[in-house]
């Protein structure tokens, strides 16, 4: 994969929150603990996420996480395409008709078919998804932002490899509301 955003390789990053111990969710999928008042107030440190969206061409997120979405009344990608992630197929509601649509297969071969359209630059969504992404070696770049809570079980943003995936640390800030952004490009 190639590093350098504008380029015309195909280029895969994540844009995630995550506690301290790094669980990206309760076990139930629940992620009221990213909500509290006093997160509101100190921003996220680093790279923004308008910067960070202004700079992809669409998002590609596992079905537990489209769902997930859904549930925040308002959807927060327009004007992205997303691709859904999925062998059973998803139920696209009419408002999302022609922004969302639907993928099956390894990630080497969704990246390539996203690459084929024009698309270069692909956000990864979803523990599960950025697990495959990963394993399989299509991740460029992780930008991890630590919210500063424990919660001591959940869905984890990383699970077992096969092998050791090194990183190299290109930057890292810290809020006064303690969420502390840590951003890697893998390789």
């Amino acid at each position: 994969m190639a590093e350098v955003t504008g380029s015309s390789e195909p280029r895969c990053s994540v844009y995630i929150a995550a506690s301290v111990d790094g669980f990206i969710a309760r076990a139930d999928g629940d992620i009221s603990w990213l909500h509290r008042e006093e997160y509101a107030k100190g921003g996220v440190p680093g790279l923004g996420w308008e910067e960070y969206i202004s700079n992809v061409d669409a998002l590609v997120m596992g079905r537990q996480t489209f769902d997930k979405v859904r549930t925040f009344g308002t959807w927060p990608y327009e004007g992205t395409p997303v691709v859904v992630l999925s062998r059973r197929g998803v139920d696209i509601p009419p408002e999302l008709k022609g922004s969302v649509s639907v993928d099956a297969g390894e990630p080497r071969q969704i990246v390539e078919r996203q690459h084929a359209l024009g698309r270069h630059h692909l956000y990864i969504d979803g523990g599960a998804t950025i697990q495959a992404f990963l394993a399989d070696g299509c991740l460029d770049e992780l930008i991890i932002t630590r919210i500063p809570v424990l919660l001591g079980g959940g869905i984890p943003l990383f699970g077992p490899l096969d092998q050791d995936i090194h990183l190299q640390l290109t930057g890292i800030d810290a809020a006064p509301n303690g969420f502390v952004q840590e951003r890697y490009r893998v390789g």
